[in-house]
């Protein structure tokens, strides 16, 4: 006999990058069914760029994102250095660092101030009319321009050496098109202090929310799973490092460099979702998933090398017994510990004196017929791979995209929260925001180079157990 449901649909997701849906399945007495997370677009990059020459790669794939462009743009190149057969000049390769610093600011900057902070700020259950960015620029002014001139600096790095905020080209095929002038760098210098000051400011705010707010911050979809990022000599690294896999107790599971990504990392598919489900080939799905970005990143590795990170690093870690963080609502505490790395390594970026060389590109010729190249994105570890011809044209793309990783950990966070906060079809807002929310931990990326244009209400569906439309509710 077929047990038909009452079914609750959150379309589209708010305050998030890209179009998603949540839907909530309810028995006929009113308990959580089942609980899925839907990401709705559709990405084609990996079938129209067949047949381009590889070298065009690094300009087209960064329109696969208007929010992180630059680490499609990075990712790209690196493959693109691959199937030449080359290593770019040390000063090249210290200049895309610099774009990539920027990339981390301006976007952790734009999840955290913008996008997340309402709601730790005004709670889960606040007016959605004052729970916003538009609130929070009337009650919390100092801090939302804090956050708006933080996102200008890391854009205004980009601009500087990209030529422009979004999809900039810099980076091409064995090295950089382009150095940095003296009085560019030092003006990058001149910025950094007082952005820093305001970074160690919402530092205090967050740990001192979570602080009072622990049992919320124990049980908001927290998971215990394994951890992915790229590490250095065991500490953690954005650009180039080989790719570690940290067990839930904090055994490291595995370390691999980013030409073996296919012998370990499978993508499992689901027929309700366009996003697929990585996962830790030798352990198989979905034992074998894993989560990445800013909290998966500070897991997987030893340590900072940085002295101001690392310190908070050191501070993150104590909040358990083991050092090893699960908790959900950790992913903004660690989104601003990164903010503060990037800050610190732009720094020291700049100091270099490599960075005003113009030893900038090494040429070449097709030498592989296949290139690798894996970033670090801020939404977690990014993975581009291109199979050419004799020629150089593109036979095959295949796109690992940091937001991918994490998608088990947010349908299973979604289901836990779900479950906590609904009872039937009577849904409180508050409940929807926190299911969003969970979304929001992750700051995912789902555009694919579809942008929304005007209002992006939240249509909320109730229908009966025979399917029938019962109630709607919107929230513009």
């Amino acid at each position: 006999m077929e047990n038909k449901k009452n079914t609750i649909v959150i379309n589209p997701i708010t305050r998030i990058e890209g179009h998603g849906k949540i839907t909530v399945d309810l028995t006929d007495d009113g308990a959580v069914d089942n609980v899925r997370f839907h990401v709705t677009q559709y990405r084609g990059f990996e079938v129209f760029s067949k047949g381009r020459d590889f070298r065009e790669m690094p300009v087209i794939t960064p329109r696969i994102c208007g929010i992180c462009p630059v680490s499609h743009h990075l990712a790209s190149a690196k493959a693109c250095d691959a199937i030449l057969g080359v290593t770019p000049p040390a000063p090249a390769a210290k200049l895309r660092e610099v774009m990539h610093m920027g990339q981390f600011i301006q976007s952790h900057a734009l999840s955290f101030f913008h996008l997340s902070s309402p709601d730790l700020l005004f709670g889960f259950d606040a007016d959605p009319a004052v729970r916003n960015v538009a609130g929070l620029a009337k009650e919390y002014p100092e801090l939302a321009v804090a956050g708006i001139g933080m996102r200008k600096f890391g854009q205004e790095v980009i601009k500087t050496l990209g030529g422009k905020k979004v999809h900039p080209w810099h980076s091409i095929p064995g090295g950089v098109n382009r150095s940095l002038r003296a009085e560019e760098k030092d003006a990058m210098l001149a910025g950094l202090p007082a952005h820093k000051e305001n970074l160690r400011k919402a530092l205090s705010l967050v740990k001192n929310y979570l602080a009072e707010n622990a049992e919320l911050a124990a049980r908001f979809a927290t998971l215990e799973t394994s951890y992915l990022g790229l590490v250095k000599d065991g500490n953690l690294e954005l650009y180039d490092g080989r790719i570690r896999l940290r067990s839930p107790r904090g055994r490291i599971t595995d370390e691999f460099d980013d030409k073996d990504y296919c012998a370990n990392i499978g993508e499992h598919v689901e027929e309700w979702s366009y996003l697929k489900f990585p996962f830790y080939r030798p352990l198989g799905f979905p034992h074998g998933s894993y989560r990445v970005g800013p909290l998966g990143r500070l897991n997987a590795c030893e340590d900072i090398p940085t002295p101001e990170a690392s310190a908070e690093l050191a501070a993150f870690r104590k909040t358990t017994e083991d050092g090893i963080v699960h908790y959900t609502l950790y992913y903004h505490y660690a989104r601003l510990i990164e903010i503060l790395y990037a800050m610190e390594r732009l720094e020291e970026l700049l100091l270099d004196p490599d960075v005003l060389k113009s030893d900038l590109h090494i040429t070449g010729e097709v030498s592989n017929r296949e290139g690798i190249g894996v970033v670090e994105a801020p939404r977690g570890t990014l993975i581009h791979h291109y199979e050419v011809d004799e020629n150089g044209v593109i036979e095959r793309v295949n796109l690992i995209v940091a937001t991918g990783h994490n998608n088990y950990a947010m349908n299973r966070g979604v289901e836990q929260v779900a479950r906590d906060y609904i009872t039937g079809p009577d849904v409180k807002e508050g409940a929807l925001n926190r299911m969003e929310h969970v979304i929001r931990c992750y700051d995912p990326c789902l555009s694919c180079s579809t942008h929304a244009v005007g209002k992006m209400p939240l249509l909320l569906e109730i229908r009966n157990s025979k399917g029938e439309l019962v109630r709607t509710v919107t929230k513009e």
